[in-house]
Order: C-alpha cells, then structure tokens, then sequence
C-alpha cells in the first residue's frame, strides 16, 4: 500500500462550495427533534427550578433550541435561577459569566 505523497495521483480535489456543502449536511446530521417529555419528569423539573429560585444554589438546565425546523439542538447551561416568568413560561438562569432566558416547554433536562 502507497502513501498518498508516494503517489501524486491519489489526491483528491474539491471545490470550497463542495467542502462547506459537505460540512453543512455533517451539522445537520447532528440535529435531533424535541424530546417529549413526561409528566412526571416535568413536575420535576419545575420542583427543582423552584427551589433553585428559592434556595439561590446553582442547577445545569438543558433546553432544545431549533435550528431548521422541527430539528434543533441541545443546550446547556449551569448557573442559579434568578426570575421565574410565568406568563412568558421562561426562566432566567445566571452563572459568572452568563445570563439567559430559557422557555420551560423547550427545557429537557434540569440537574440539580
């Protein structure tokens, strides 16, 4: 077996529209759907958020987030929550270096 810089002919040329084509359709292939989630893991999860408002010690949410269409991403954040907003149904989860705004229907995993 021949190295690629053994034999000139082995290489292999793209055009940069075909790398960032291909690179796109990697992405895309990491985009999972919304998680559905149980009840139960849901009163859960609004227990712990609660008590992390209350009790002002620091949680790590996961929350789905869209990306194209019915496909998104998963995202992570630790930090103490400081508002709970019940006509937004979001919360605002702050850490040393960060502040945001989560929905609680996108939430998919709180850890306390």
């Amino acid at each position: 077996m021949t190295s690629r810089i053994e034999n000139p002919f082995s290489i292999r040329f793209v055009l940069p529209e075909q790398r960032a084509m291909y690179l796109q359709m990697k992405e895309d292939d990491k985009l999972v759907p919304m998680l559905v989630i149980e009840q139960d893991e849901l009163e859960s999860f609004h227990y712990i958020i609660r008590d992390s408002a209350c009790e002002d010690y620091a949680i790590t949410v996961k929350w789905w987030k869209a990306v194209k269409g019915e496909r998104g991403t998963i995202c992570s954040m630790w930090g103490t929550v400081k508002w709970i907003d019940q006509n937004g149904r979001r919360i605002k989860l702050i850490n040393d270096a960060d502040s945001q705004w989560i929905s609680i229907d996108s939430i998919t995993c709180v850890i306390s």
